[in-house]
């Protein structure tokens, strides 16, 4: 074996080493129990929990095969987690770890030589880039550098110029816990002779080295290598590509070669599967049935390792854009469980498989969160029906909501918006004429629930909402009409039918424009109350929530309702006078996620001491609005909701979330990683606001936003609601119709970073 020279970047890395031993050491003290369910309930091969594998460390954050992905996968994962490294070869020989063969899209190299991409072909296939055989180990040391190559995800932190790493120093410098080597191009190499046998010998001869895993969608490559590892204890693994790709040795296709895993047995110990072959899905992306793999593959003494897991690709609705639901299906269904998972997320699985695997529908709830729906549950089903709120129930909430509108007949109607394009096919009906603009209540145009009777209201579909839709993520659509429209008092009917539930929040907004068009909103409210009885039961409390502290102080006295302060802007603080005077008409406040965690550029800026200074004045805090679509949440929360949840309560300290989809806040309080203390492991440590931005460098960096204002007594104080006048509504024409708004869009936005190692590290450790 040839002697490779140092990688240039790693000069005087021997302190950075250091840090990260140190790092991982404490890794292990907060995380080194892994998974505590019972043994006897894995349905995995061996009886044990599943694996968690994290391709190219954890590369939905840092660079694919980074010095930053690698150490956040050891940061977050189980203590048990096994570092994934795609094995390709230089013109010299030597192993270095890459996504791909193909240099182009994850690293500088176009940037650093002005080489002419090339074409080569790869496994039939004309390709063209510039690739790693062209290139000498000491070539790729010469200013190349590692780059993030999804370009849906931030690439702020690839100035932090991570070099491309061996095989060698990635294992020798991170020490991980398991190791798994995917060689996937070994024919190509073999073209132009370079041995990746010859490599994998080098490598085994190297005392320092462990090597756990080796997968190939190669079957003559992995047949070559066979009698190499028969005395160790490296396993091989056979990967299957797509279905109808063509496996180049046996020129079967993939599909085939599934259907004969007694064939597979003969030459690997287990299998690697895209996680569609498992459970596919429909062309409307929806589950259909489990195939039998899994079983099959158990029965042939086959371990599966599902791959392909990304929490910022969505693959079945199903799931509600909730990664963790997603890993659940495949390690706790009840029929069978993967013995592994790979994933660019590796947080995720590990939070998955130790704090939420059969807990079971009746688990017991860990801690005080609150969850009160948004809309019923609104992230599957359109807001405020019957079916977004039955469902809601079924998902445990524990306040269902109901945003109060009037309609032309005065009665009132529990509706997310006053304006029906908003969730309503009114654009599409016979009334898009009543189209106009009122300044008062929003900017542009509307159809507006005061202007229509509810019958005709009743003659509209529903229609979700889908916030994010400007990234393509739209909610559930097979459900996109479901349901039907409920009065306040069938609502309160429903509600009061629902034994699990805690209590009804009403949200009374416009008021006062509303009582100057003749509608006396809090009347039909209160009255509304009266009749379903709401206002003499105590099984059920009432919370009155409003905007208007002129509406908070109609209802002062009025039975024991808790009456709930919106403050509707993204506040930094609030004076003490303000404190007290919301204390005159509230018990609650509800505030912005930004009015707790500033966001600059989607990266968590740093924190306000909102929560804690109205809880200092006995006030419950409550934020909004909890979404699991990943572009709803701040980068630092790895596109996990879970995560997101997390942070807020147990790094914020908040009483309740209001949420979209409260089967996902449910399941966060009742798992069981909430309850061990000083052993909690790092996967359901909050993040730490402020340590991702801290990575990226000045050329990335973006400007520095202004803080957000503090909210004054003269944001809170109110006249008296005005008297209710008998006169029709005040309107603007307007020819057209405006588009469905798109609430709570949080952008992402990317960028880059340049810190020496011992401050990435530093920073790394700082997130949990």
């Amino acid at each position: 074996m040839r002697n490779f020279p140092a990688m240039g970047s790693f000069r005087g890395i021997s302190v950075a080493i250091f840090v990260v031993q140190a790092l991982l050491a404490s890794v292990a003290l907060v995380s080194a129990q892994g998974s505590t369910t019972a043994r006897s309930l894995w349905q995995t091969l061996s009886g044990d929990a599943p694996f968690v594998i994290a391709r190219g460390g954890f590369s939905g954050i840092f660079a694919d095969s980074s010095f930053g992905a690698y150490s956040l996968a050891l940061l977050t994962g189980p203590s048990d987690v096994i570092l994934w490294c795609d094995v390709q070869l230089t013109k010299d020989g030597a192993g270095i770890c890459f996504p791909d063969l193909n240099l182009n899209n994850n690293s500088n190299i176009a940037f650093v030589f002005n080489d002419k991409p090339k074409t080569y072909r790869v496994n039939g296939v004309s390709t063209n880039g510039l690739f790693s055989i062209d290139y000498t180990l000491k070539d790729l040391g010469n200013n190349v550098f590692l780059s993030q190559g999804v370009y849906s995800r931030t690439n702020k932190f690839d100035g932090q110029n991570y070099p491309i790493m061996t095989v060698q120093d990635t294992y020798t410098q991170l020490k991980p816990p398991g190791f798994w080597l995917n060689i996937q191009h070994d024919a190509f190499y073999a073209q132009h002779n370079l041995s990746m046998r010859s490599f994998l010998l080098s490598v085994t001869r190297n005392a320092s080295v462990t090597i756990d895993y080796i997968s190939s969608p190669e079957v003559a490559f992995l047949k070559n290598i066979a009698p190499l590892f028969r005395k160790r204890a490296t396993k091989l693994v056979f990967r299957f590509l797509g279905q109808e790709d063509v496996e180049p040795s046996t020129n079967q296709i993939y599909d085939s070669l599934s259907k004969n895993l007694t064939f597979i047995k003969t030459f690997a110990s287990g299998i690697i599967v895209p996680k569609s072959y498992i459970w596919p899905v429909d062309g409307s992306l929806y589950l259909q049935p489990s195939n039998s793999i899994v079983v099959d593959a158990h029965k042939e003494g086959l371990e599966v390792f599902a791959s392909e897991f990304y929490n910022d690709v969505p693959f079945s609705f199903n799931y509600s854009y909730d990664p963790v639901a997603e890993y659940l299906q495949f390690v706790d269904n009840g029929i069978f469980s993967v013995d592994g998972v790979i994933s660019d997320f590796p947080i995720t699985p590990a939070a998955a498989i130790d704090c939420f695997a059969h807990l079971g529908k009746n688990a017991t709830k860990q801690v005080d969160l609150l969850v009160i729906s948004s809309n019923g549950a609104s992230g599957d089903y359109p807001g405020c029906t019957n079916m977004s709120y039955s469902k809601a129930i079924g998902y445990g909430v524990d306040v269902l909501d109901c945003p109060v509108q009037i309609t032309k007949d005065g009665i009132p109607i529990c509706l997310g918006t006053i304006n029906l394009i908003d969730s309503t096919s009114v654009a599409q009906s016979g009334f898009s004429h009543l189209t106009a603009t009122i300044p008062e209540i929003m900017s542009g145009s509307g159809i507006f629930t005061f202007n229509l009777s509810w019958s005709d209201i009743q003659t509209l579909k529903p229609v979700i909402s889908s916030p994010q839709s400007q990234y393509k993520l739209f909610r559930n659509p097979k459900f996109k009409n479901a349901g039907k429209f409920l009065t306040l008092s069938d609502f309160l009917g429903m509600a009061k039918n629902a034994t699990s539930l805690h209590g009804v929040l009403i949200s009374i907004e416009n008021a006062p424009f509303l009582a100057e068009q003749g509608f006396a909103v809090t009347d039909a409210v209160l009255n509304a109350l009266s009749k379903s009885g709401h206002d003499k039961q105590t099984v059920q409390k009432v919370m009155i929530q409003s905007s208007n502290s002129s509406v908070l102080m109609k209802f002062k006295g009025k039975a024991d309702y808790q009456l709930v302060y919106k403050v509707d802007e993204d506040i930094g603080g609030a004076q003490s006078s303000t404190i007290e005077d919301i204390k005159r008409f509230a018990s609650a406040v509800v505030i912005s996620k930004d009015s707790v965690f500033p966001v600059n550029s989607a990266f968590l800026a740093s924190t306000t001491d909102v929560v804690q200074r109205l809880q200092a004045a006995n006030l419950s805090v409550y934020v909004q609005t909890f979404s699991n679509e990943f572009t709803a949440q701040a980068w630092d929360f790895l596109s996990d909701a879970t995560v997101e949840i997390n942070t807020f309560y147990r790094g914020a300290g908040i009483n309740g979330v209001i949420t979209d989809f409260p089967k996902t806040s449910d399941r966060y309080r009742r798992n069981r990683c909430l309850d061990r203390g000083n052993k909690t492991p790092g996967y359901m440590t909050p993040v730490q606001p402020g340590s991702l931005l801290q990575l990226v460098t000045n050329d990335y960096l973006p400007p520095a936003e202004a803080p957000n204002p503090y909210l004054t007594e003269a944001d809170v104080v109110e006249p008296p609601l005005p008297p209710v006048a008998a006169k029709s509504p005040k309107t603007t024409p307007s020819n057209t119709a405006s588009s469905p708004r798109s609430p709570n869009e949080q952008p992402k936005v990317a960028a880059s970073v340049i810190l020496p190692l011992m401050a990435v590290l530093l920073a790394i450790y700082l997130l949990f």
